[in-house]
């Protein structure tokens, strides 16, 4: 492995998500991320998203902000994702899958591993690593990023990783690798035809955030408000993305979702089912 350290150009943070299916089946999720995204093909069965927005920098961590955007991906769908997060200290990757606490891994900026080896390897599990060709070398490879290796720093570490998942069809577009700069990332990963579904999200989200404001008083801003928006959300969300599961109807397939992501990631942030 490589001593390319990547900080200097990345300092400021960055998000790969990579999920575990193909741009048709993923775009229809997009809106859930709050954020409009570049979109692409990442090999064989996974896509990559590059949100055009920078939250942390308004105060959240870059770690926090990719495992709200990996969990509100993840829920409701049937396949994992993986996001790949750096900043100017650390780096690491968080596994999101349906309702399941997210699976968080870090290392620090020189390398230094921060979590315990049965973290990566429910990871490897969560993402297929484990059985098929080319998946036990790619097991072994997520374990070695575990250990200490004074020449590869955290930068190093990330493209460890997604170098262990190539076993799995992974191939990231050219250009596209951690330590990258936002803007140098959303060249290569313009947005995608996936505005309208964005749109569309937005709108519904806004009437998910009224309803929710009304059943929780004038305190809807945090606490308990909070909360309750984030129960009303769900409870909206649920009857719908079924309906629209079973009808075949993709609007309301990606409105459901959305309600249901915001009300899950709204919740998570608020305190209503436990920390992330």
């Amino acid at each position: 492995m490589s001593t390319d350290t990547g900080s200097s150009r990345g300092a400021a943070g960055g998000v790969l998500l990579l999920c575990r299916a193909g741009p048709d089946a993923v775009a229809p999720v997009v809106p859930l991320l709050r954020e409009r995204a570049g979109i692409a093909g990442a090999g064989d069965g996974w896509t990559l998203l590059v949100p055009e927005g920078e939250p942390w920098r308004n105060g959240e961590t870059v770690e926090r902000v990719a495992t709200g955007w990996a969990f509100a991906l993840a829920v409701g769908v049937s396949w994992p994702v993986l996001a790949v997060w750096w900043d100017a200290d650390r780096s690491g990757c968080v596994l999101a899958s349906g309702f399941r606490r997210p699976v968080p891994y870090v290392w620090l900026g020189n390398g230094t591993a921060v979590g315990e080896d049965e973290a990566m390897r429910t990871l490897g599990e969560g993402l297929g690593l484990g059985a098929g060709a080319g998946a036990g070398a790619g097991a072994g490879a997520l374990l070695a990023l575990t250990r200490p290796e004074p020449s590869v720093d955290g930068i190093g570490r990330l493209r460890g990783l997604l170098a262990a998942l190539a076993g799995l069809g992974l191939r990231l577009p050219d250009g596209v690798a951690p330590g990258e700069t936002v803007e140098g990332l959303r060249e290569v990963v313009p947005e995608g035809a996936v505005r309208e579904r964005v749109e569309m999200g937005e709108g519904v989200r806004a009437a998910g955030a009224r309803a929710g404001a009304e059943a929780g008083g004038s305190g809807a801003s945090g606490g308990m408000g909070a909360r309750v928006v984030a129960w009303v959300q769900v409870g909206l969300g649920v009857p719908v993305l079924l309906w629209g599961v079973r009808r075949r109807r993709a609007g309301w397939v990606v409105a459901g979702l959305v309600l249901v992501g915001d009300g899950v990631v709204g919740g998570v942030r608020a305190g209503a089912w436990g920390r992330a």
